[in-house]
């Protein structure tokens, strides 16, 4: 089955489809992981995305029923060099092909995915469609110039009712805005007593449920566009302590003055070095996000920088100078990539015992 991606820029690639028959339109990004596919396209940050992975062979221990990251994938589609046809692992329980056809997820093998990497370094993320080699390429590129691409990922991917995962240690509320499944299993494995609430919920409703500690998680798009997150953050801010990661991290500083933009093609990997000021440790990380902290937007404000990308310098820690809050770009859960960063679930669940060591009093919204 002959498929072709065409980016908006009028560059065409052909090659073969796998999984779904559908076309598939898309922002295109690529992943440098060599491994951690089944996580890759699990993970909800990449809502509405079509994922391109530099490395070149790629299904070839299959898919299994416990590396997901969530229940329901909602990426776009994938873009592979070679896809393995016949799995060998253990674990193994279907292909590539076969779980993509199960979730209408469309995909696409055989094009030169360096070339495509290339380009979306070169000239920033844009705009492609998955689509069947039948279609007109001068239409699919005009439908691709004129089409806006979706603001509401965080609403798709958010839970839509609070739940819990219970424990009998701290009691942790864990904003979903696209959440990992291992940010969750981390705060299990603490005997975290965690309830789950969705991206809306707001901080009289949050704080109603008595935490210890509020962590806000990962999730897709752009964070201006979760106004609602914001205000929600304010309101939690300073009476109870605080982590967040990646989008959580973005909403965090926008909710303290800071400023976030845009990134050219972002990071997304599991081998990005991050050095944390506060000990001077350098961590091998896995990221996935496209939008960053504005340097110059933090001087204003009452947080400082505690983390630095070490490829580009940008920012990926934040903590608050008064209040027990921070923040990091990355995923300290990992999954993929390295557990290098794990250390900072622990350095949360200490935060929580010291504020409540020192007296710190509930306050209520």
């Amino acid at each position: 089955m002959k498929k072709q991606l065409i980016l908006e820029d009028g560059t065409v690639f052909i090659g073969q489809g796998f999984g779904a028959e559908s076309n598939s339109i898309g922002e295109v990004v690529f992943n440098t992981g060599m491994t951690g596919y089944q996580e890759i396209l699990s993970d909800p940050s990449y809502c509405g995305q079509i994922v391109t992975l530099t490395y070149p062979l790629v299904g070839n221990y299959g898919i299994n029923r416990d590396d997901f990251e969530s229940i329901a994938p909602a990426i776009n589609g994938f873009i592979v060099k070679e896809v393995c046809d016949f799995p060998s692992n253990w674990r193994n329980e279907l292909s590539l092909d076969e779980f993509f056809k199960q979730k209408n997820i469309p995909g696409l093998a055989g094009i030169d995915t360096r070339k495509l990497t290339r380009i979306i370094r070169k000239y920033g993320t844009l705009k492609g469609a998955i689509c069947s080699i039948e279609e007109n390429v001068a239409d699919v590129i005009k439908q691709l110039q004129a089409s806006v691409l979706p603001t509401d990922q965080v609403q798709q991917v958010s839970t839509k009712k609070a739940y819990p995962s219970p424990g009998r240690g701290k009691r942790v509320v864990l904003v979903d805005y696209g959440m990992k499944h291992g940010i969750l299993r981390e705060l299990n494995q603490r005997d975290c007593d965690v309830i789950v609430v969705p991206y809306n919920a707001t901080a009289q409703e949050i704080l109603s449920l008595s935490p210890d500690g509020v962590m806000l998680s990962n999730g897709p798009g752009d964070p201006k566009d979760v106004p609602e997150a914001i205000e929600t953050i304010k309101g939690i801010i300073g009476k109870v302590p605080l982590f967040g990661i990646c989008l959580g991290h973005q909403l965090f500083a926008l909710a303290s003055g800071a400023n976030t933009e845009k990134m050219k093609f972002g990071h997304r990997g599991s081998n990005h070095p991050v050095k944390d000021l506060l000990t001077g440790k350098v961590s091998l990380t896995s990221q996935n996000h496209g939008y960053t902290v504005e340097e110059k937007s933090i001087e204003q404000t009452d947080l400082e920088v505690t983390h630095l990308a070490l490829n580009d310098g940008t920012i990926e820690g934040l903590q608050h100078k008064q209040y027990p809050a921070f923040t990091v770009q990355y995923h300290p859960e990992a999954s993929p990539g390295p557990e290098d960063a794990n250390y900072l679930f622990d350095r949360f669940m200490s935060m929580i015992l010291t504020h409540k060591e020192d007296g710190a009093a509930y306050v209520k919204a």
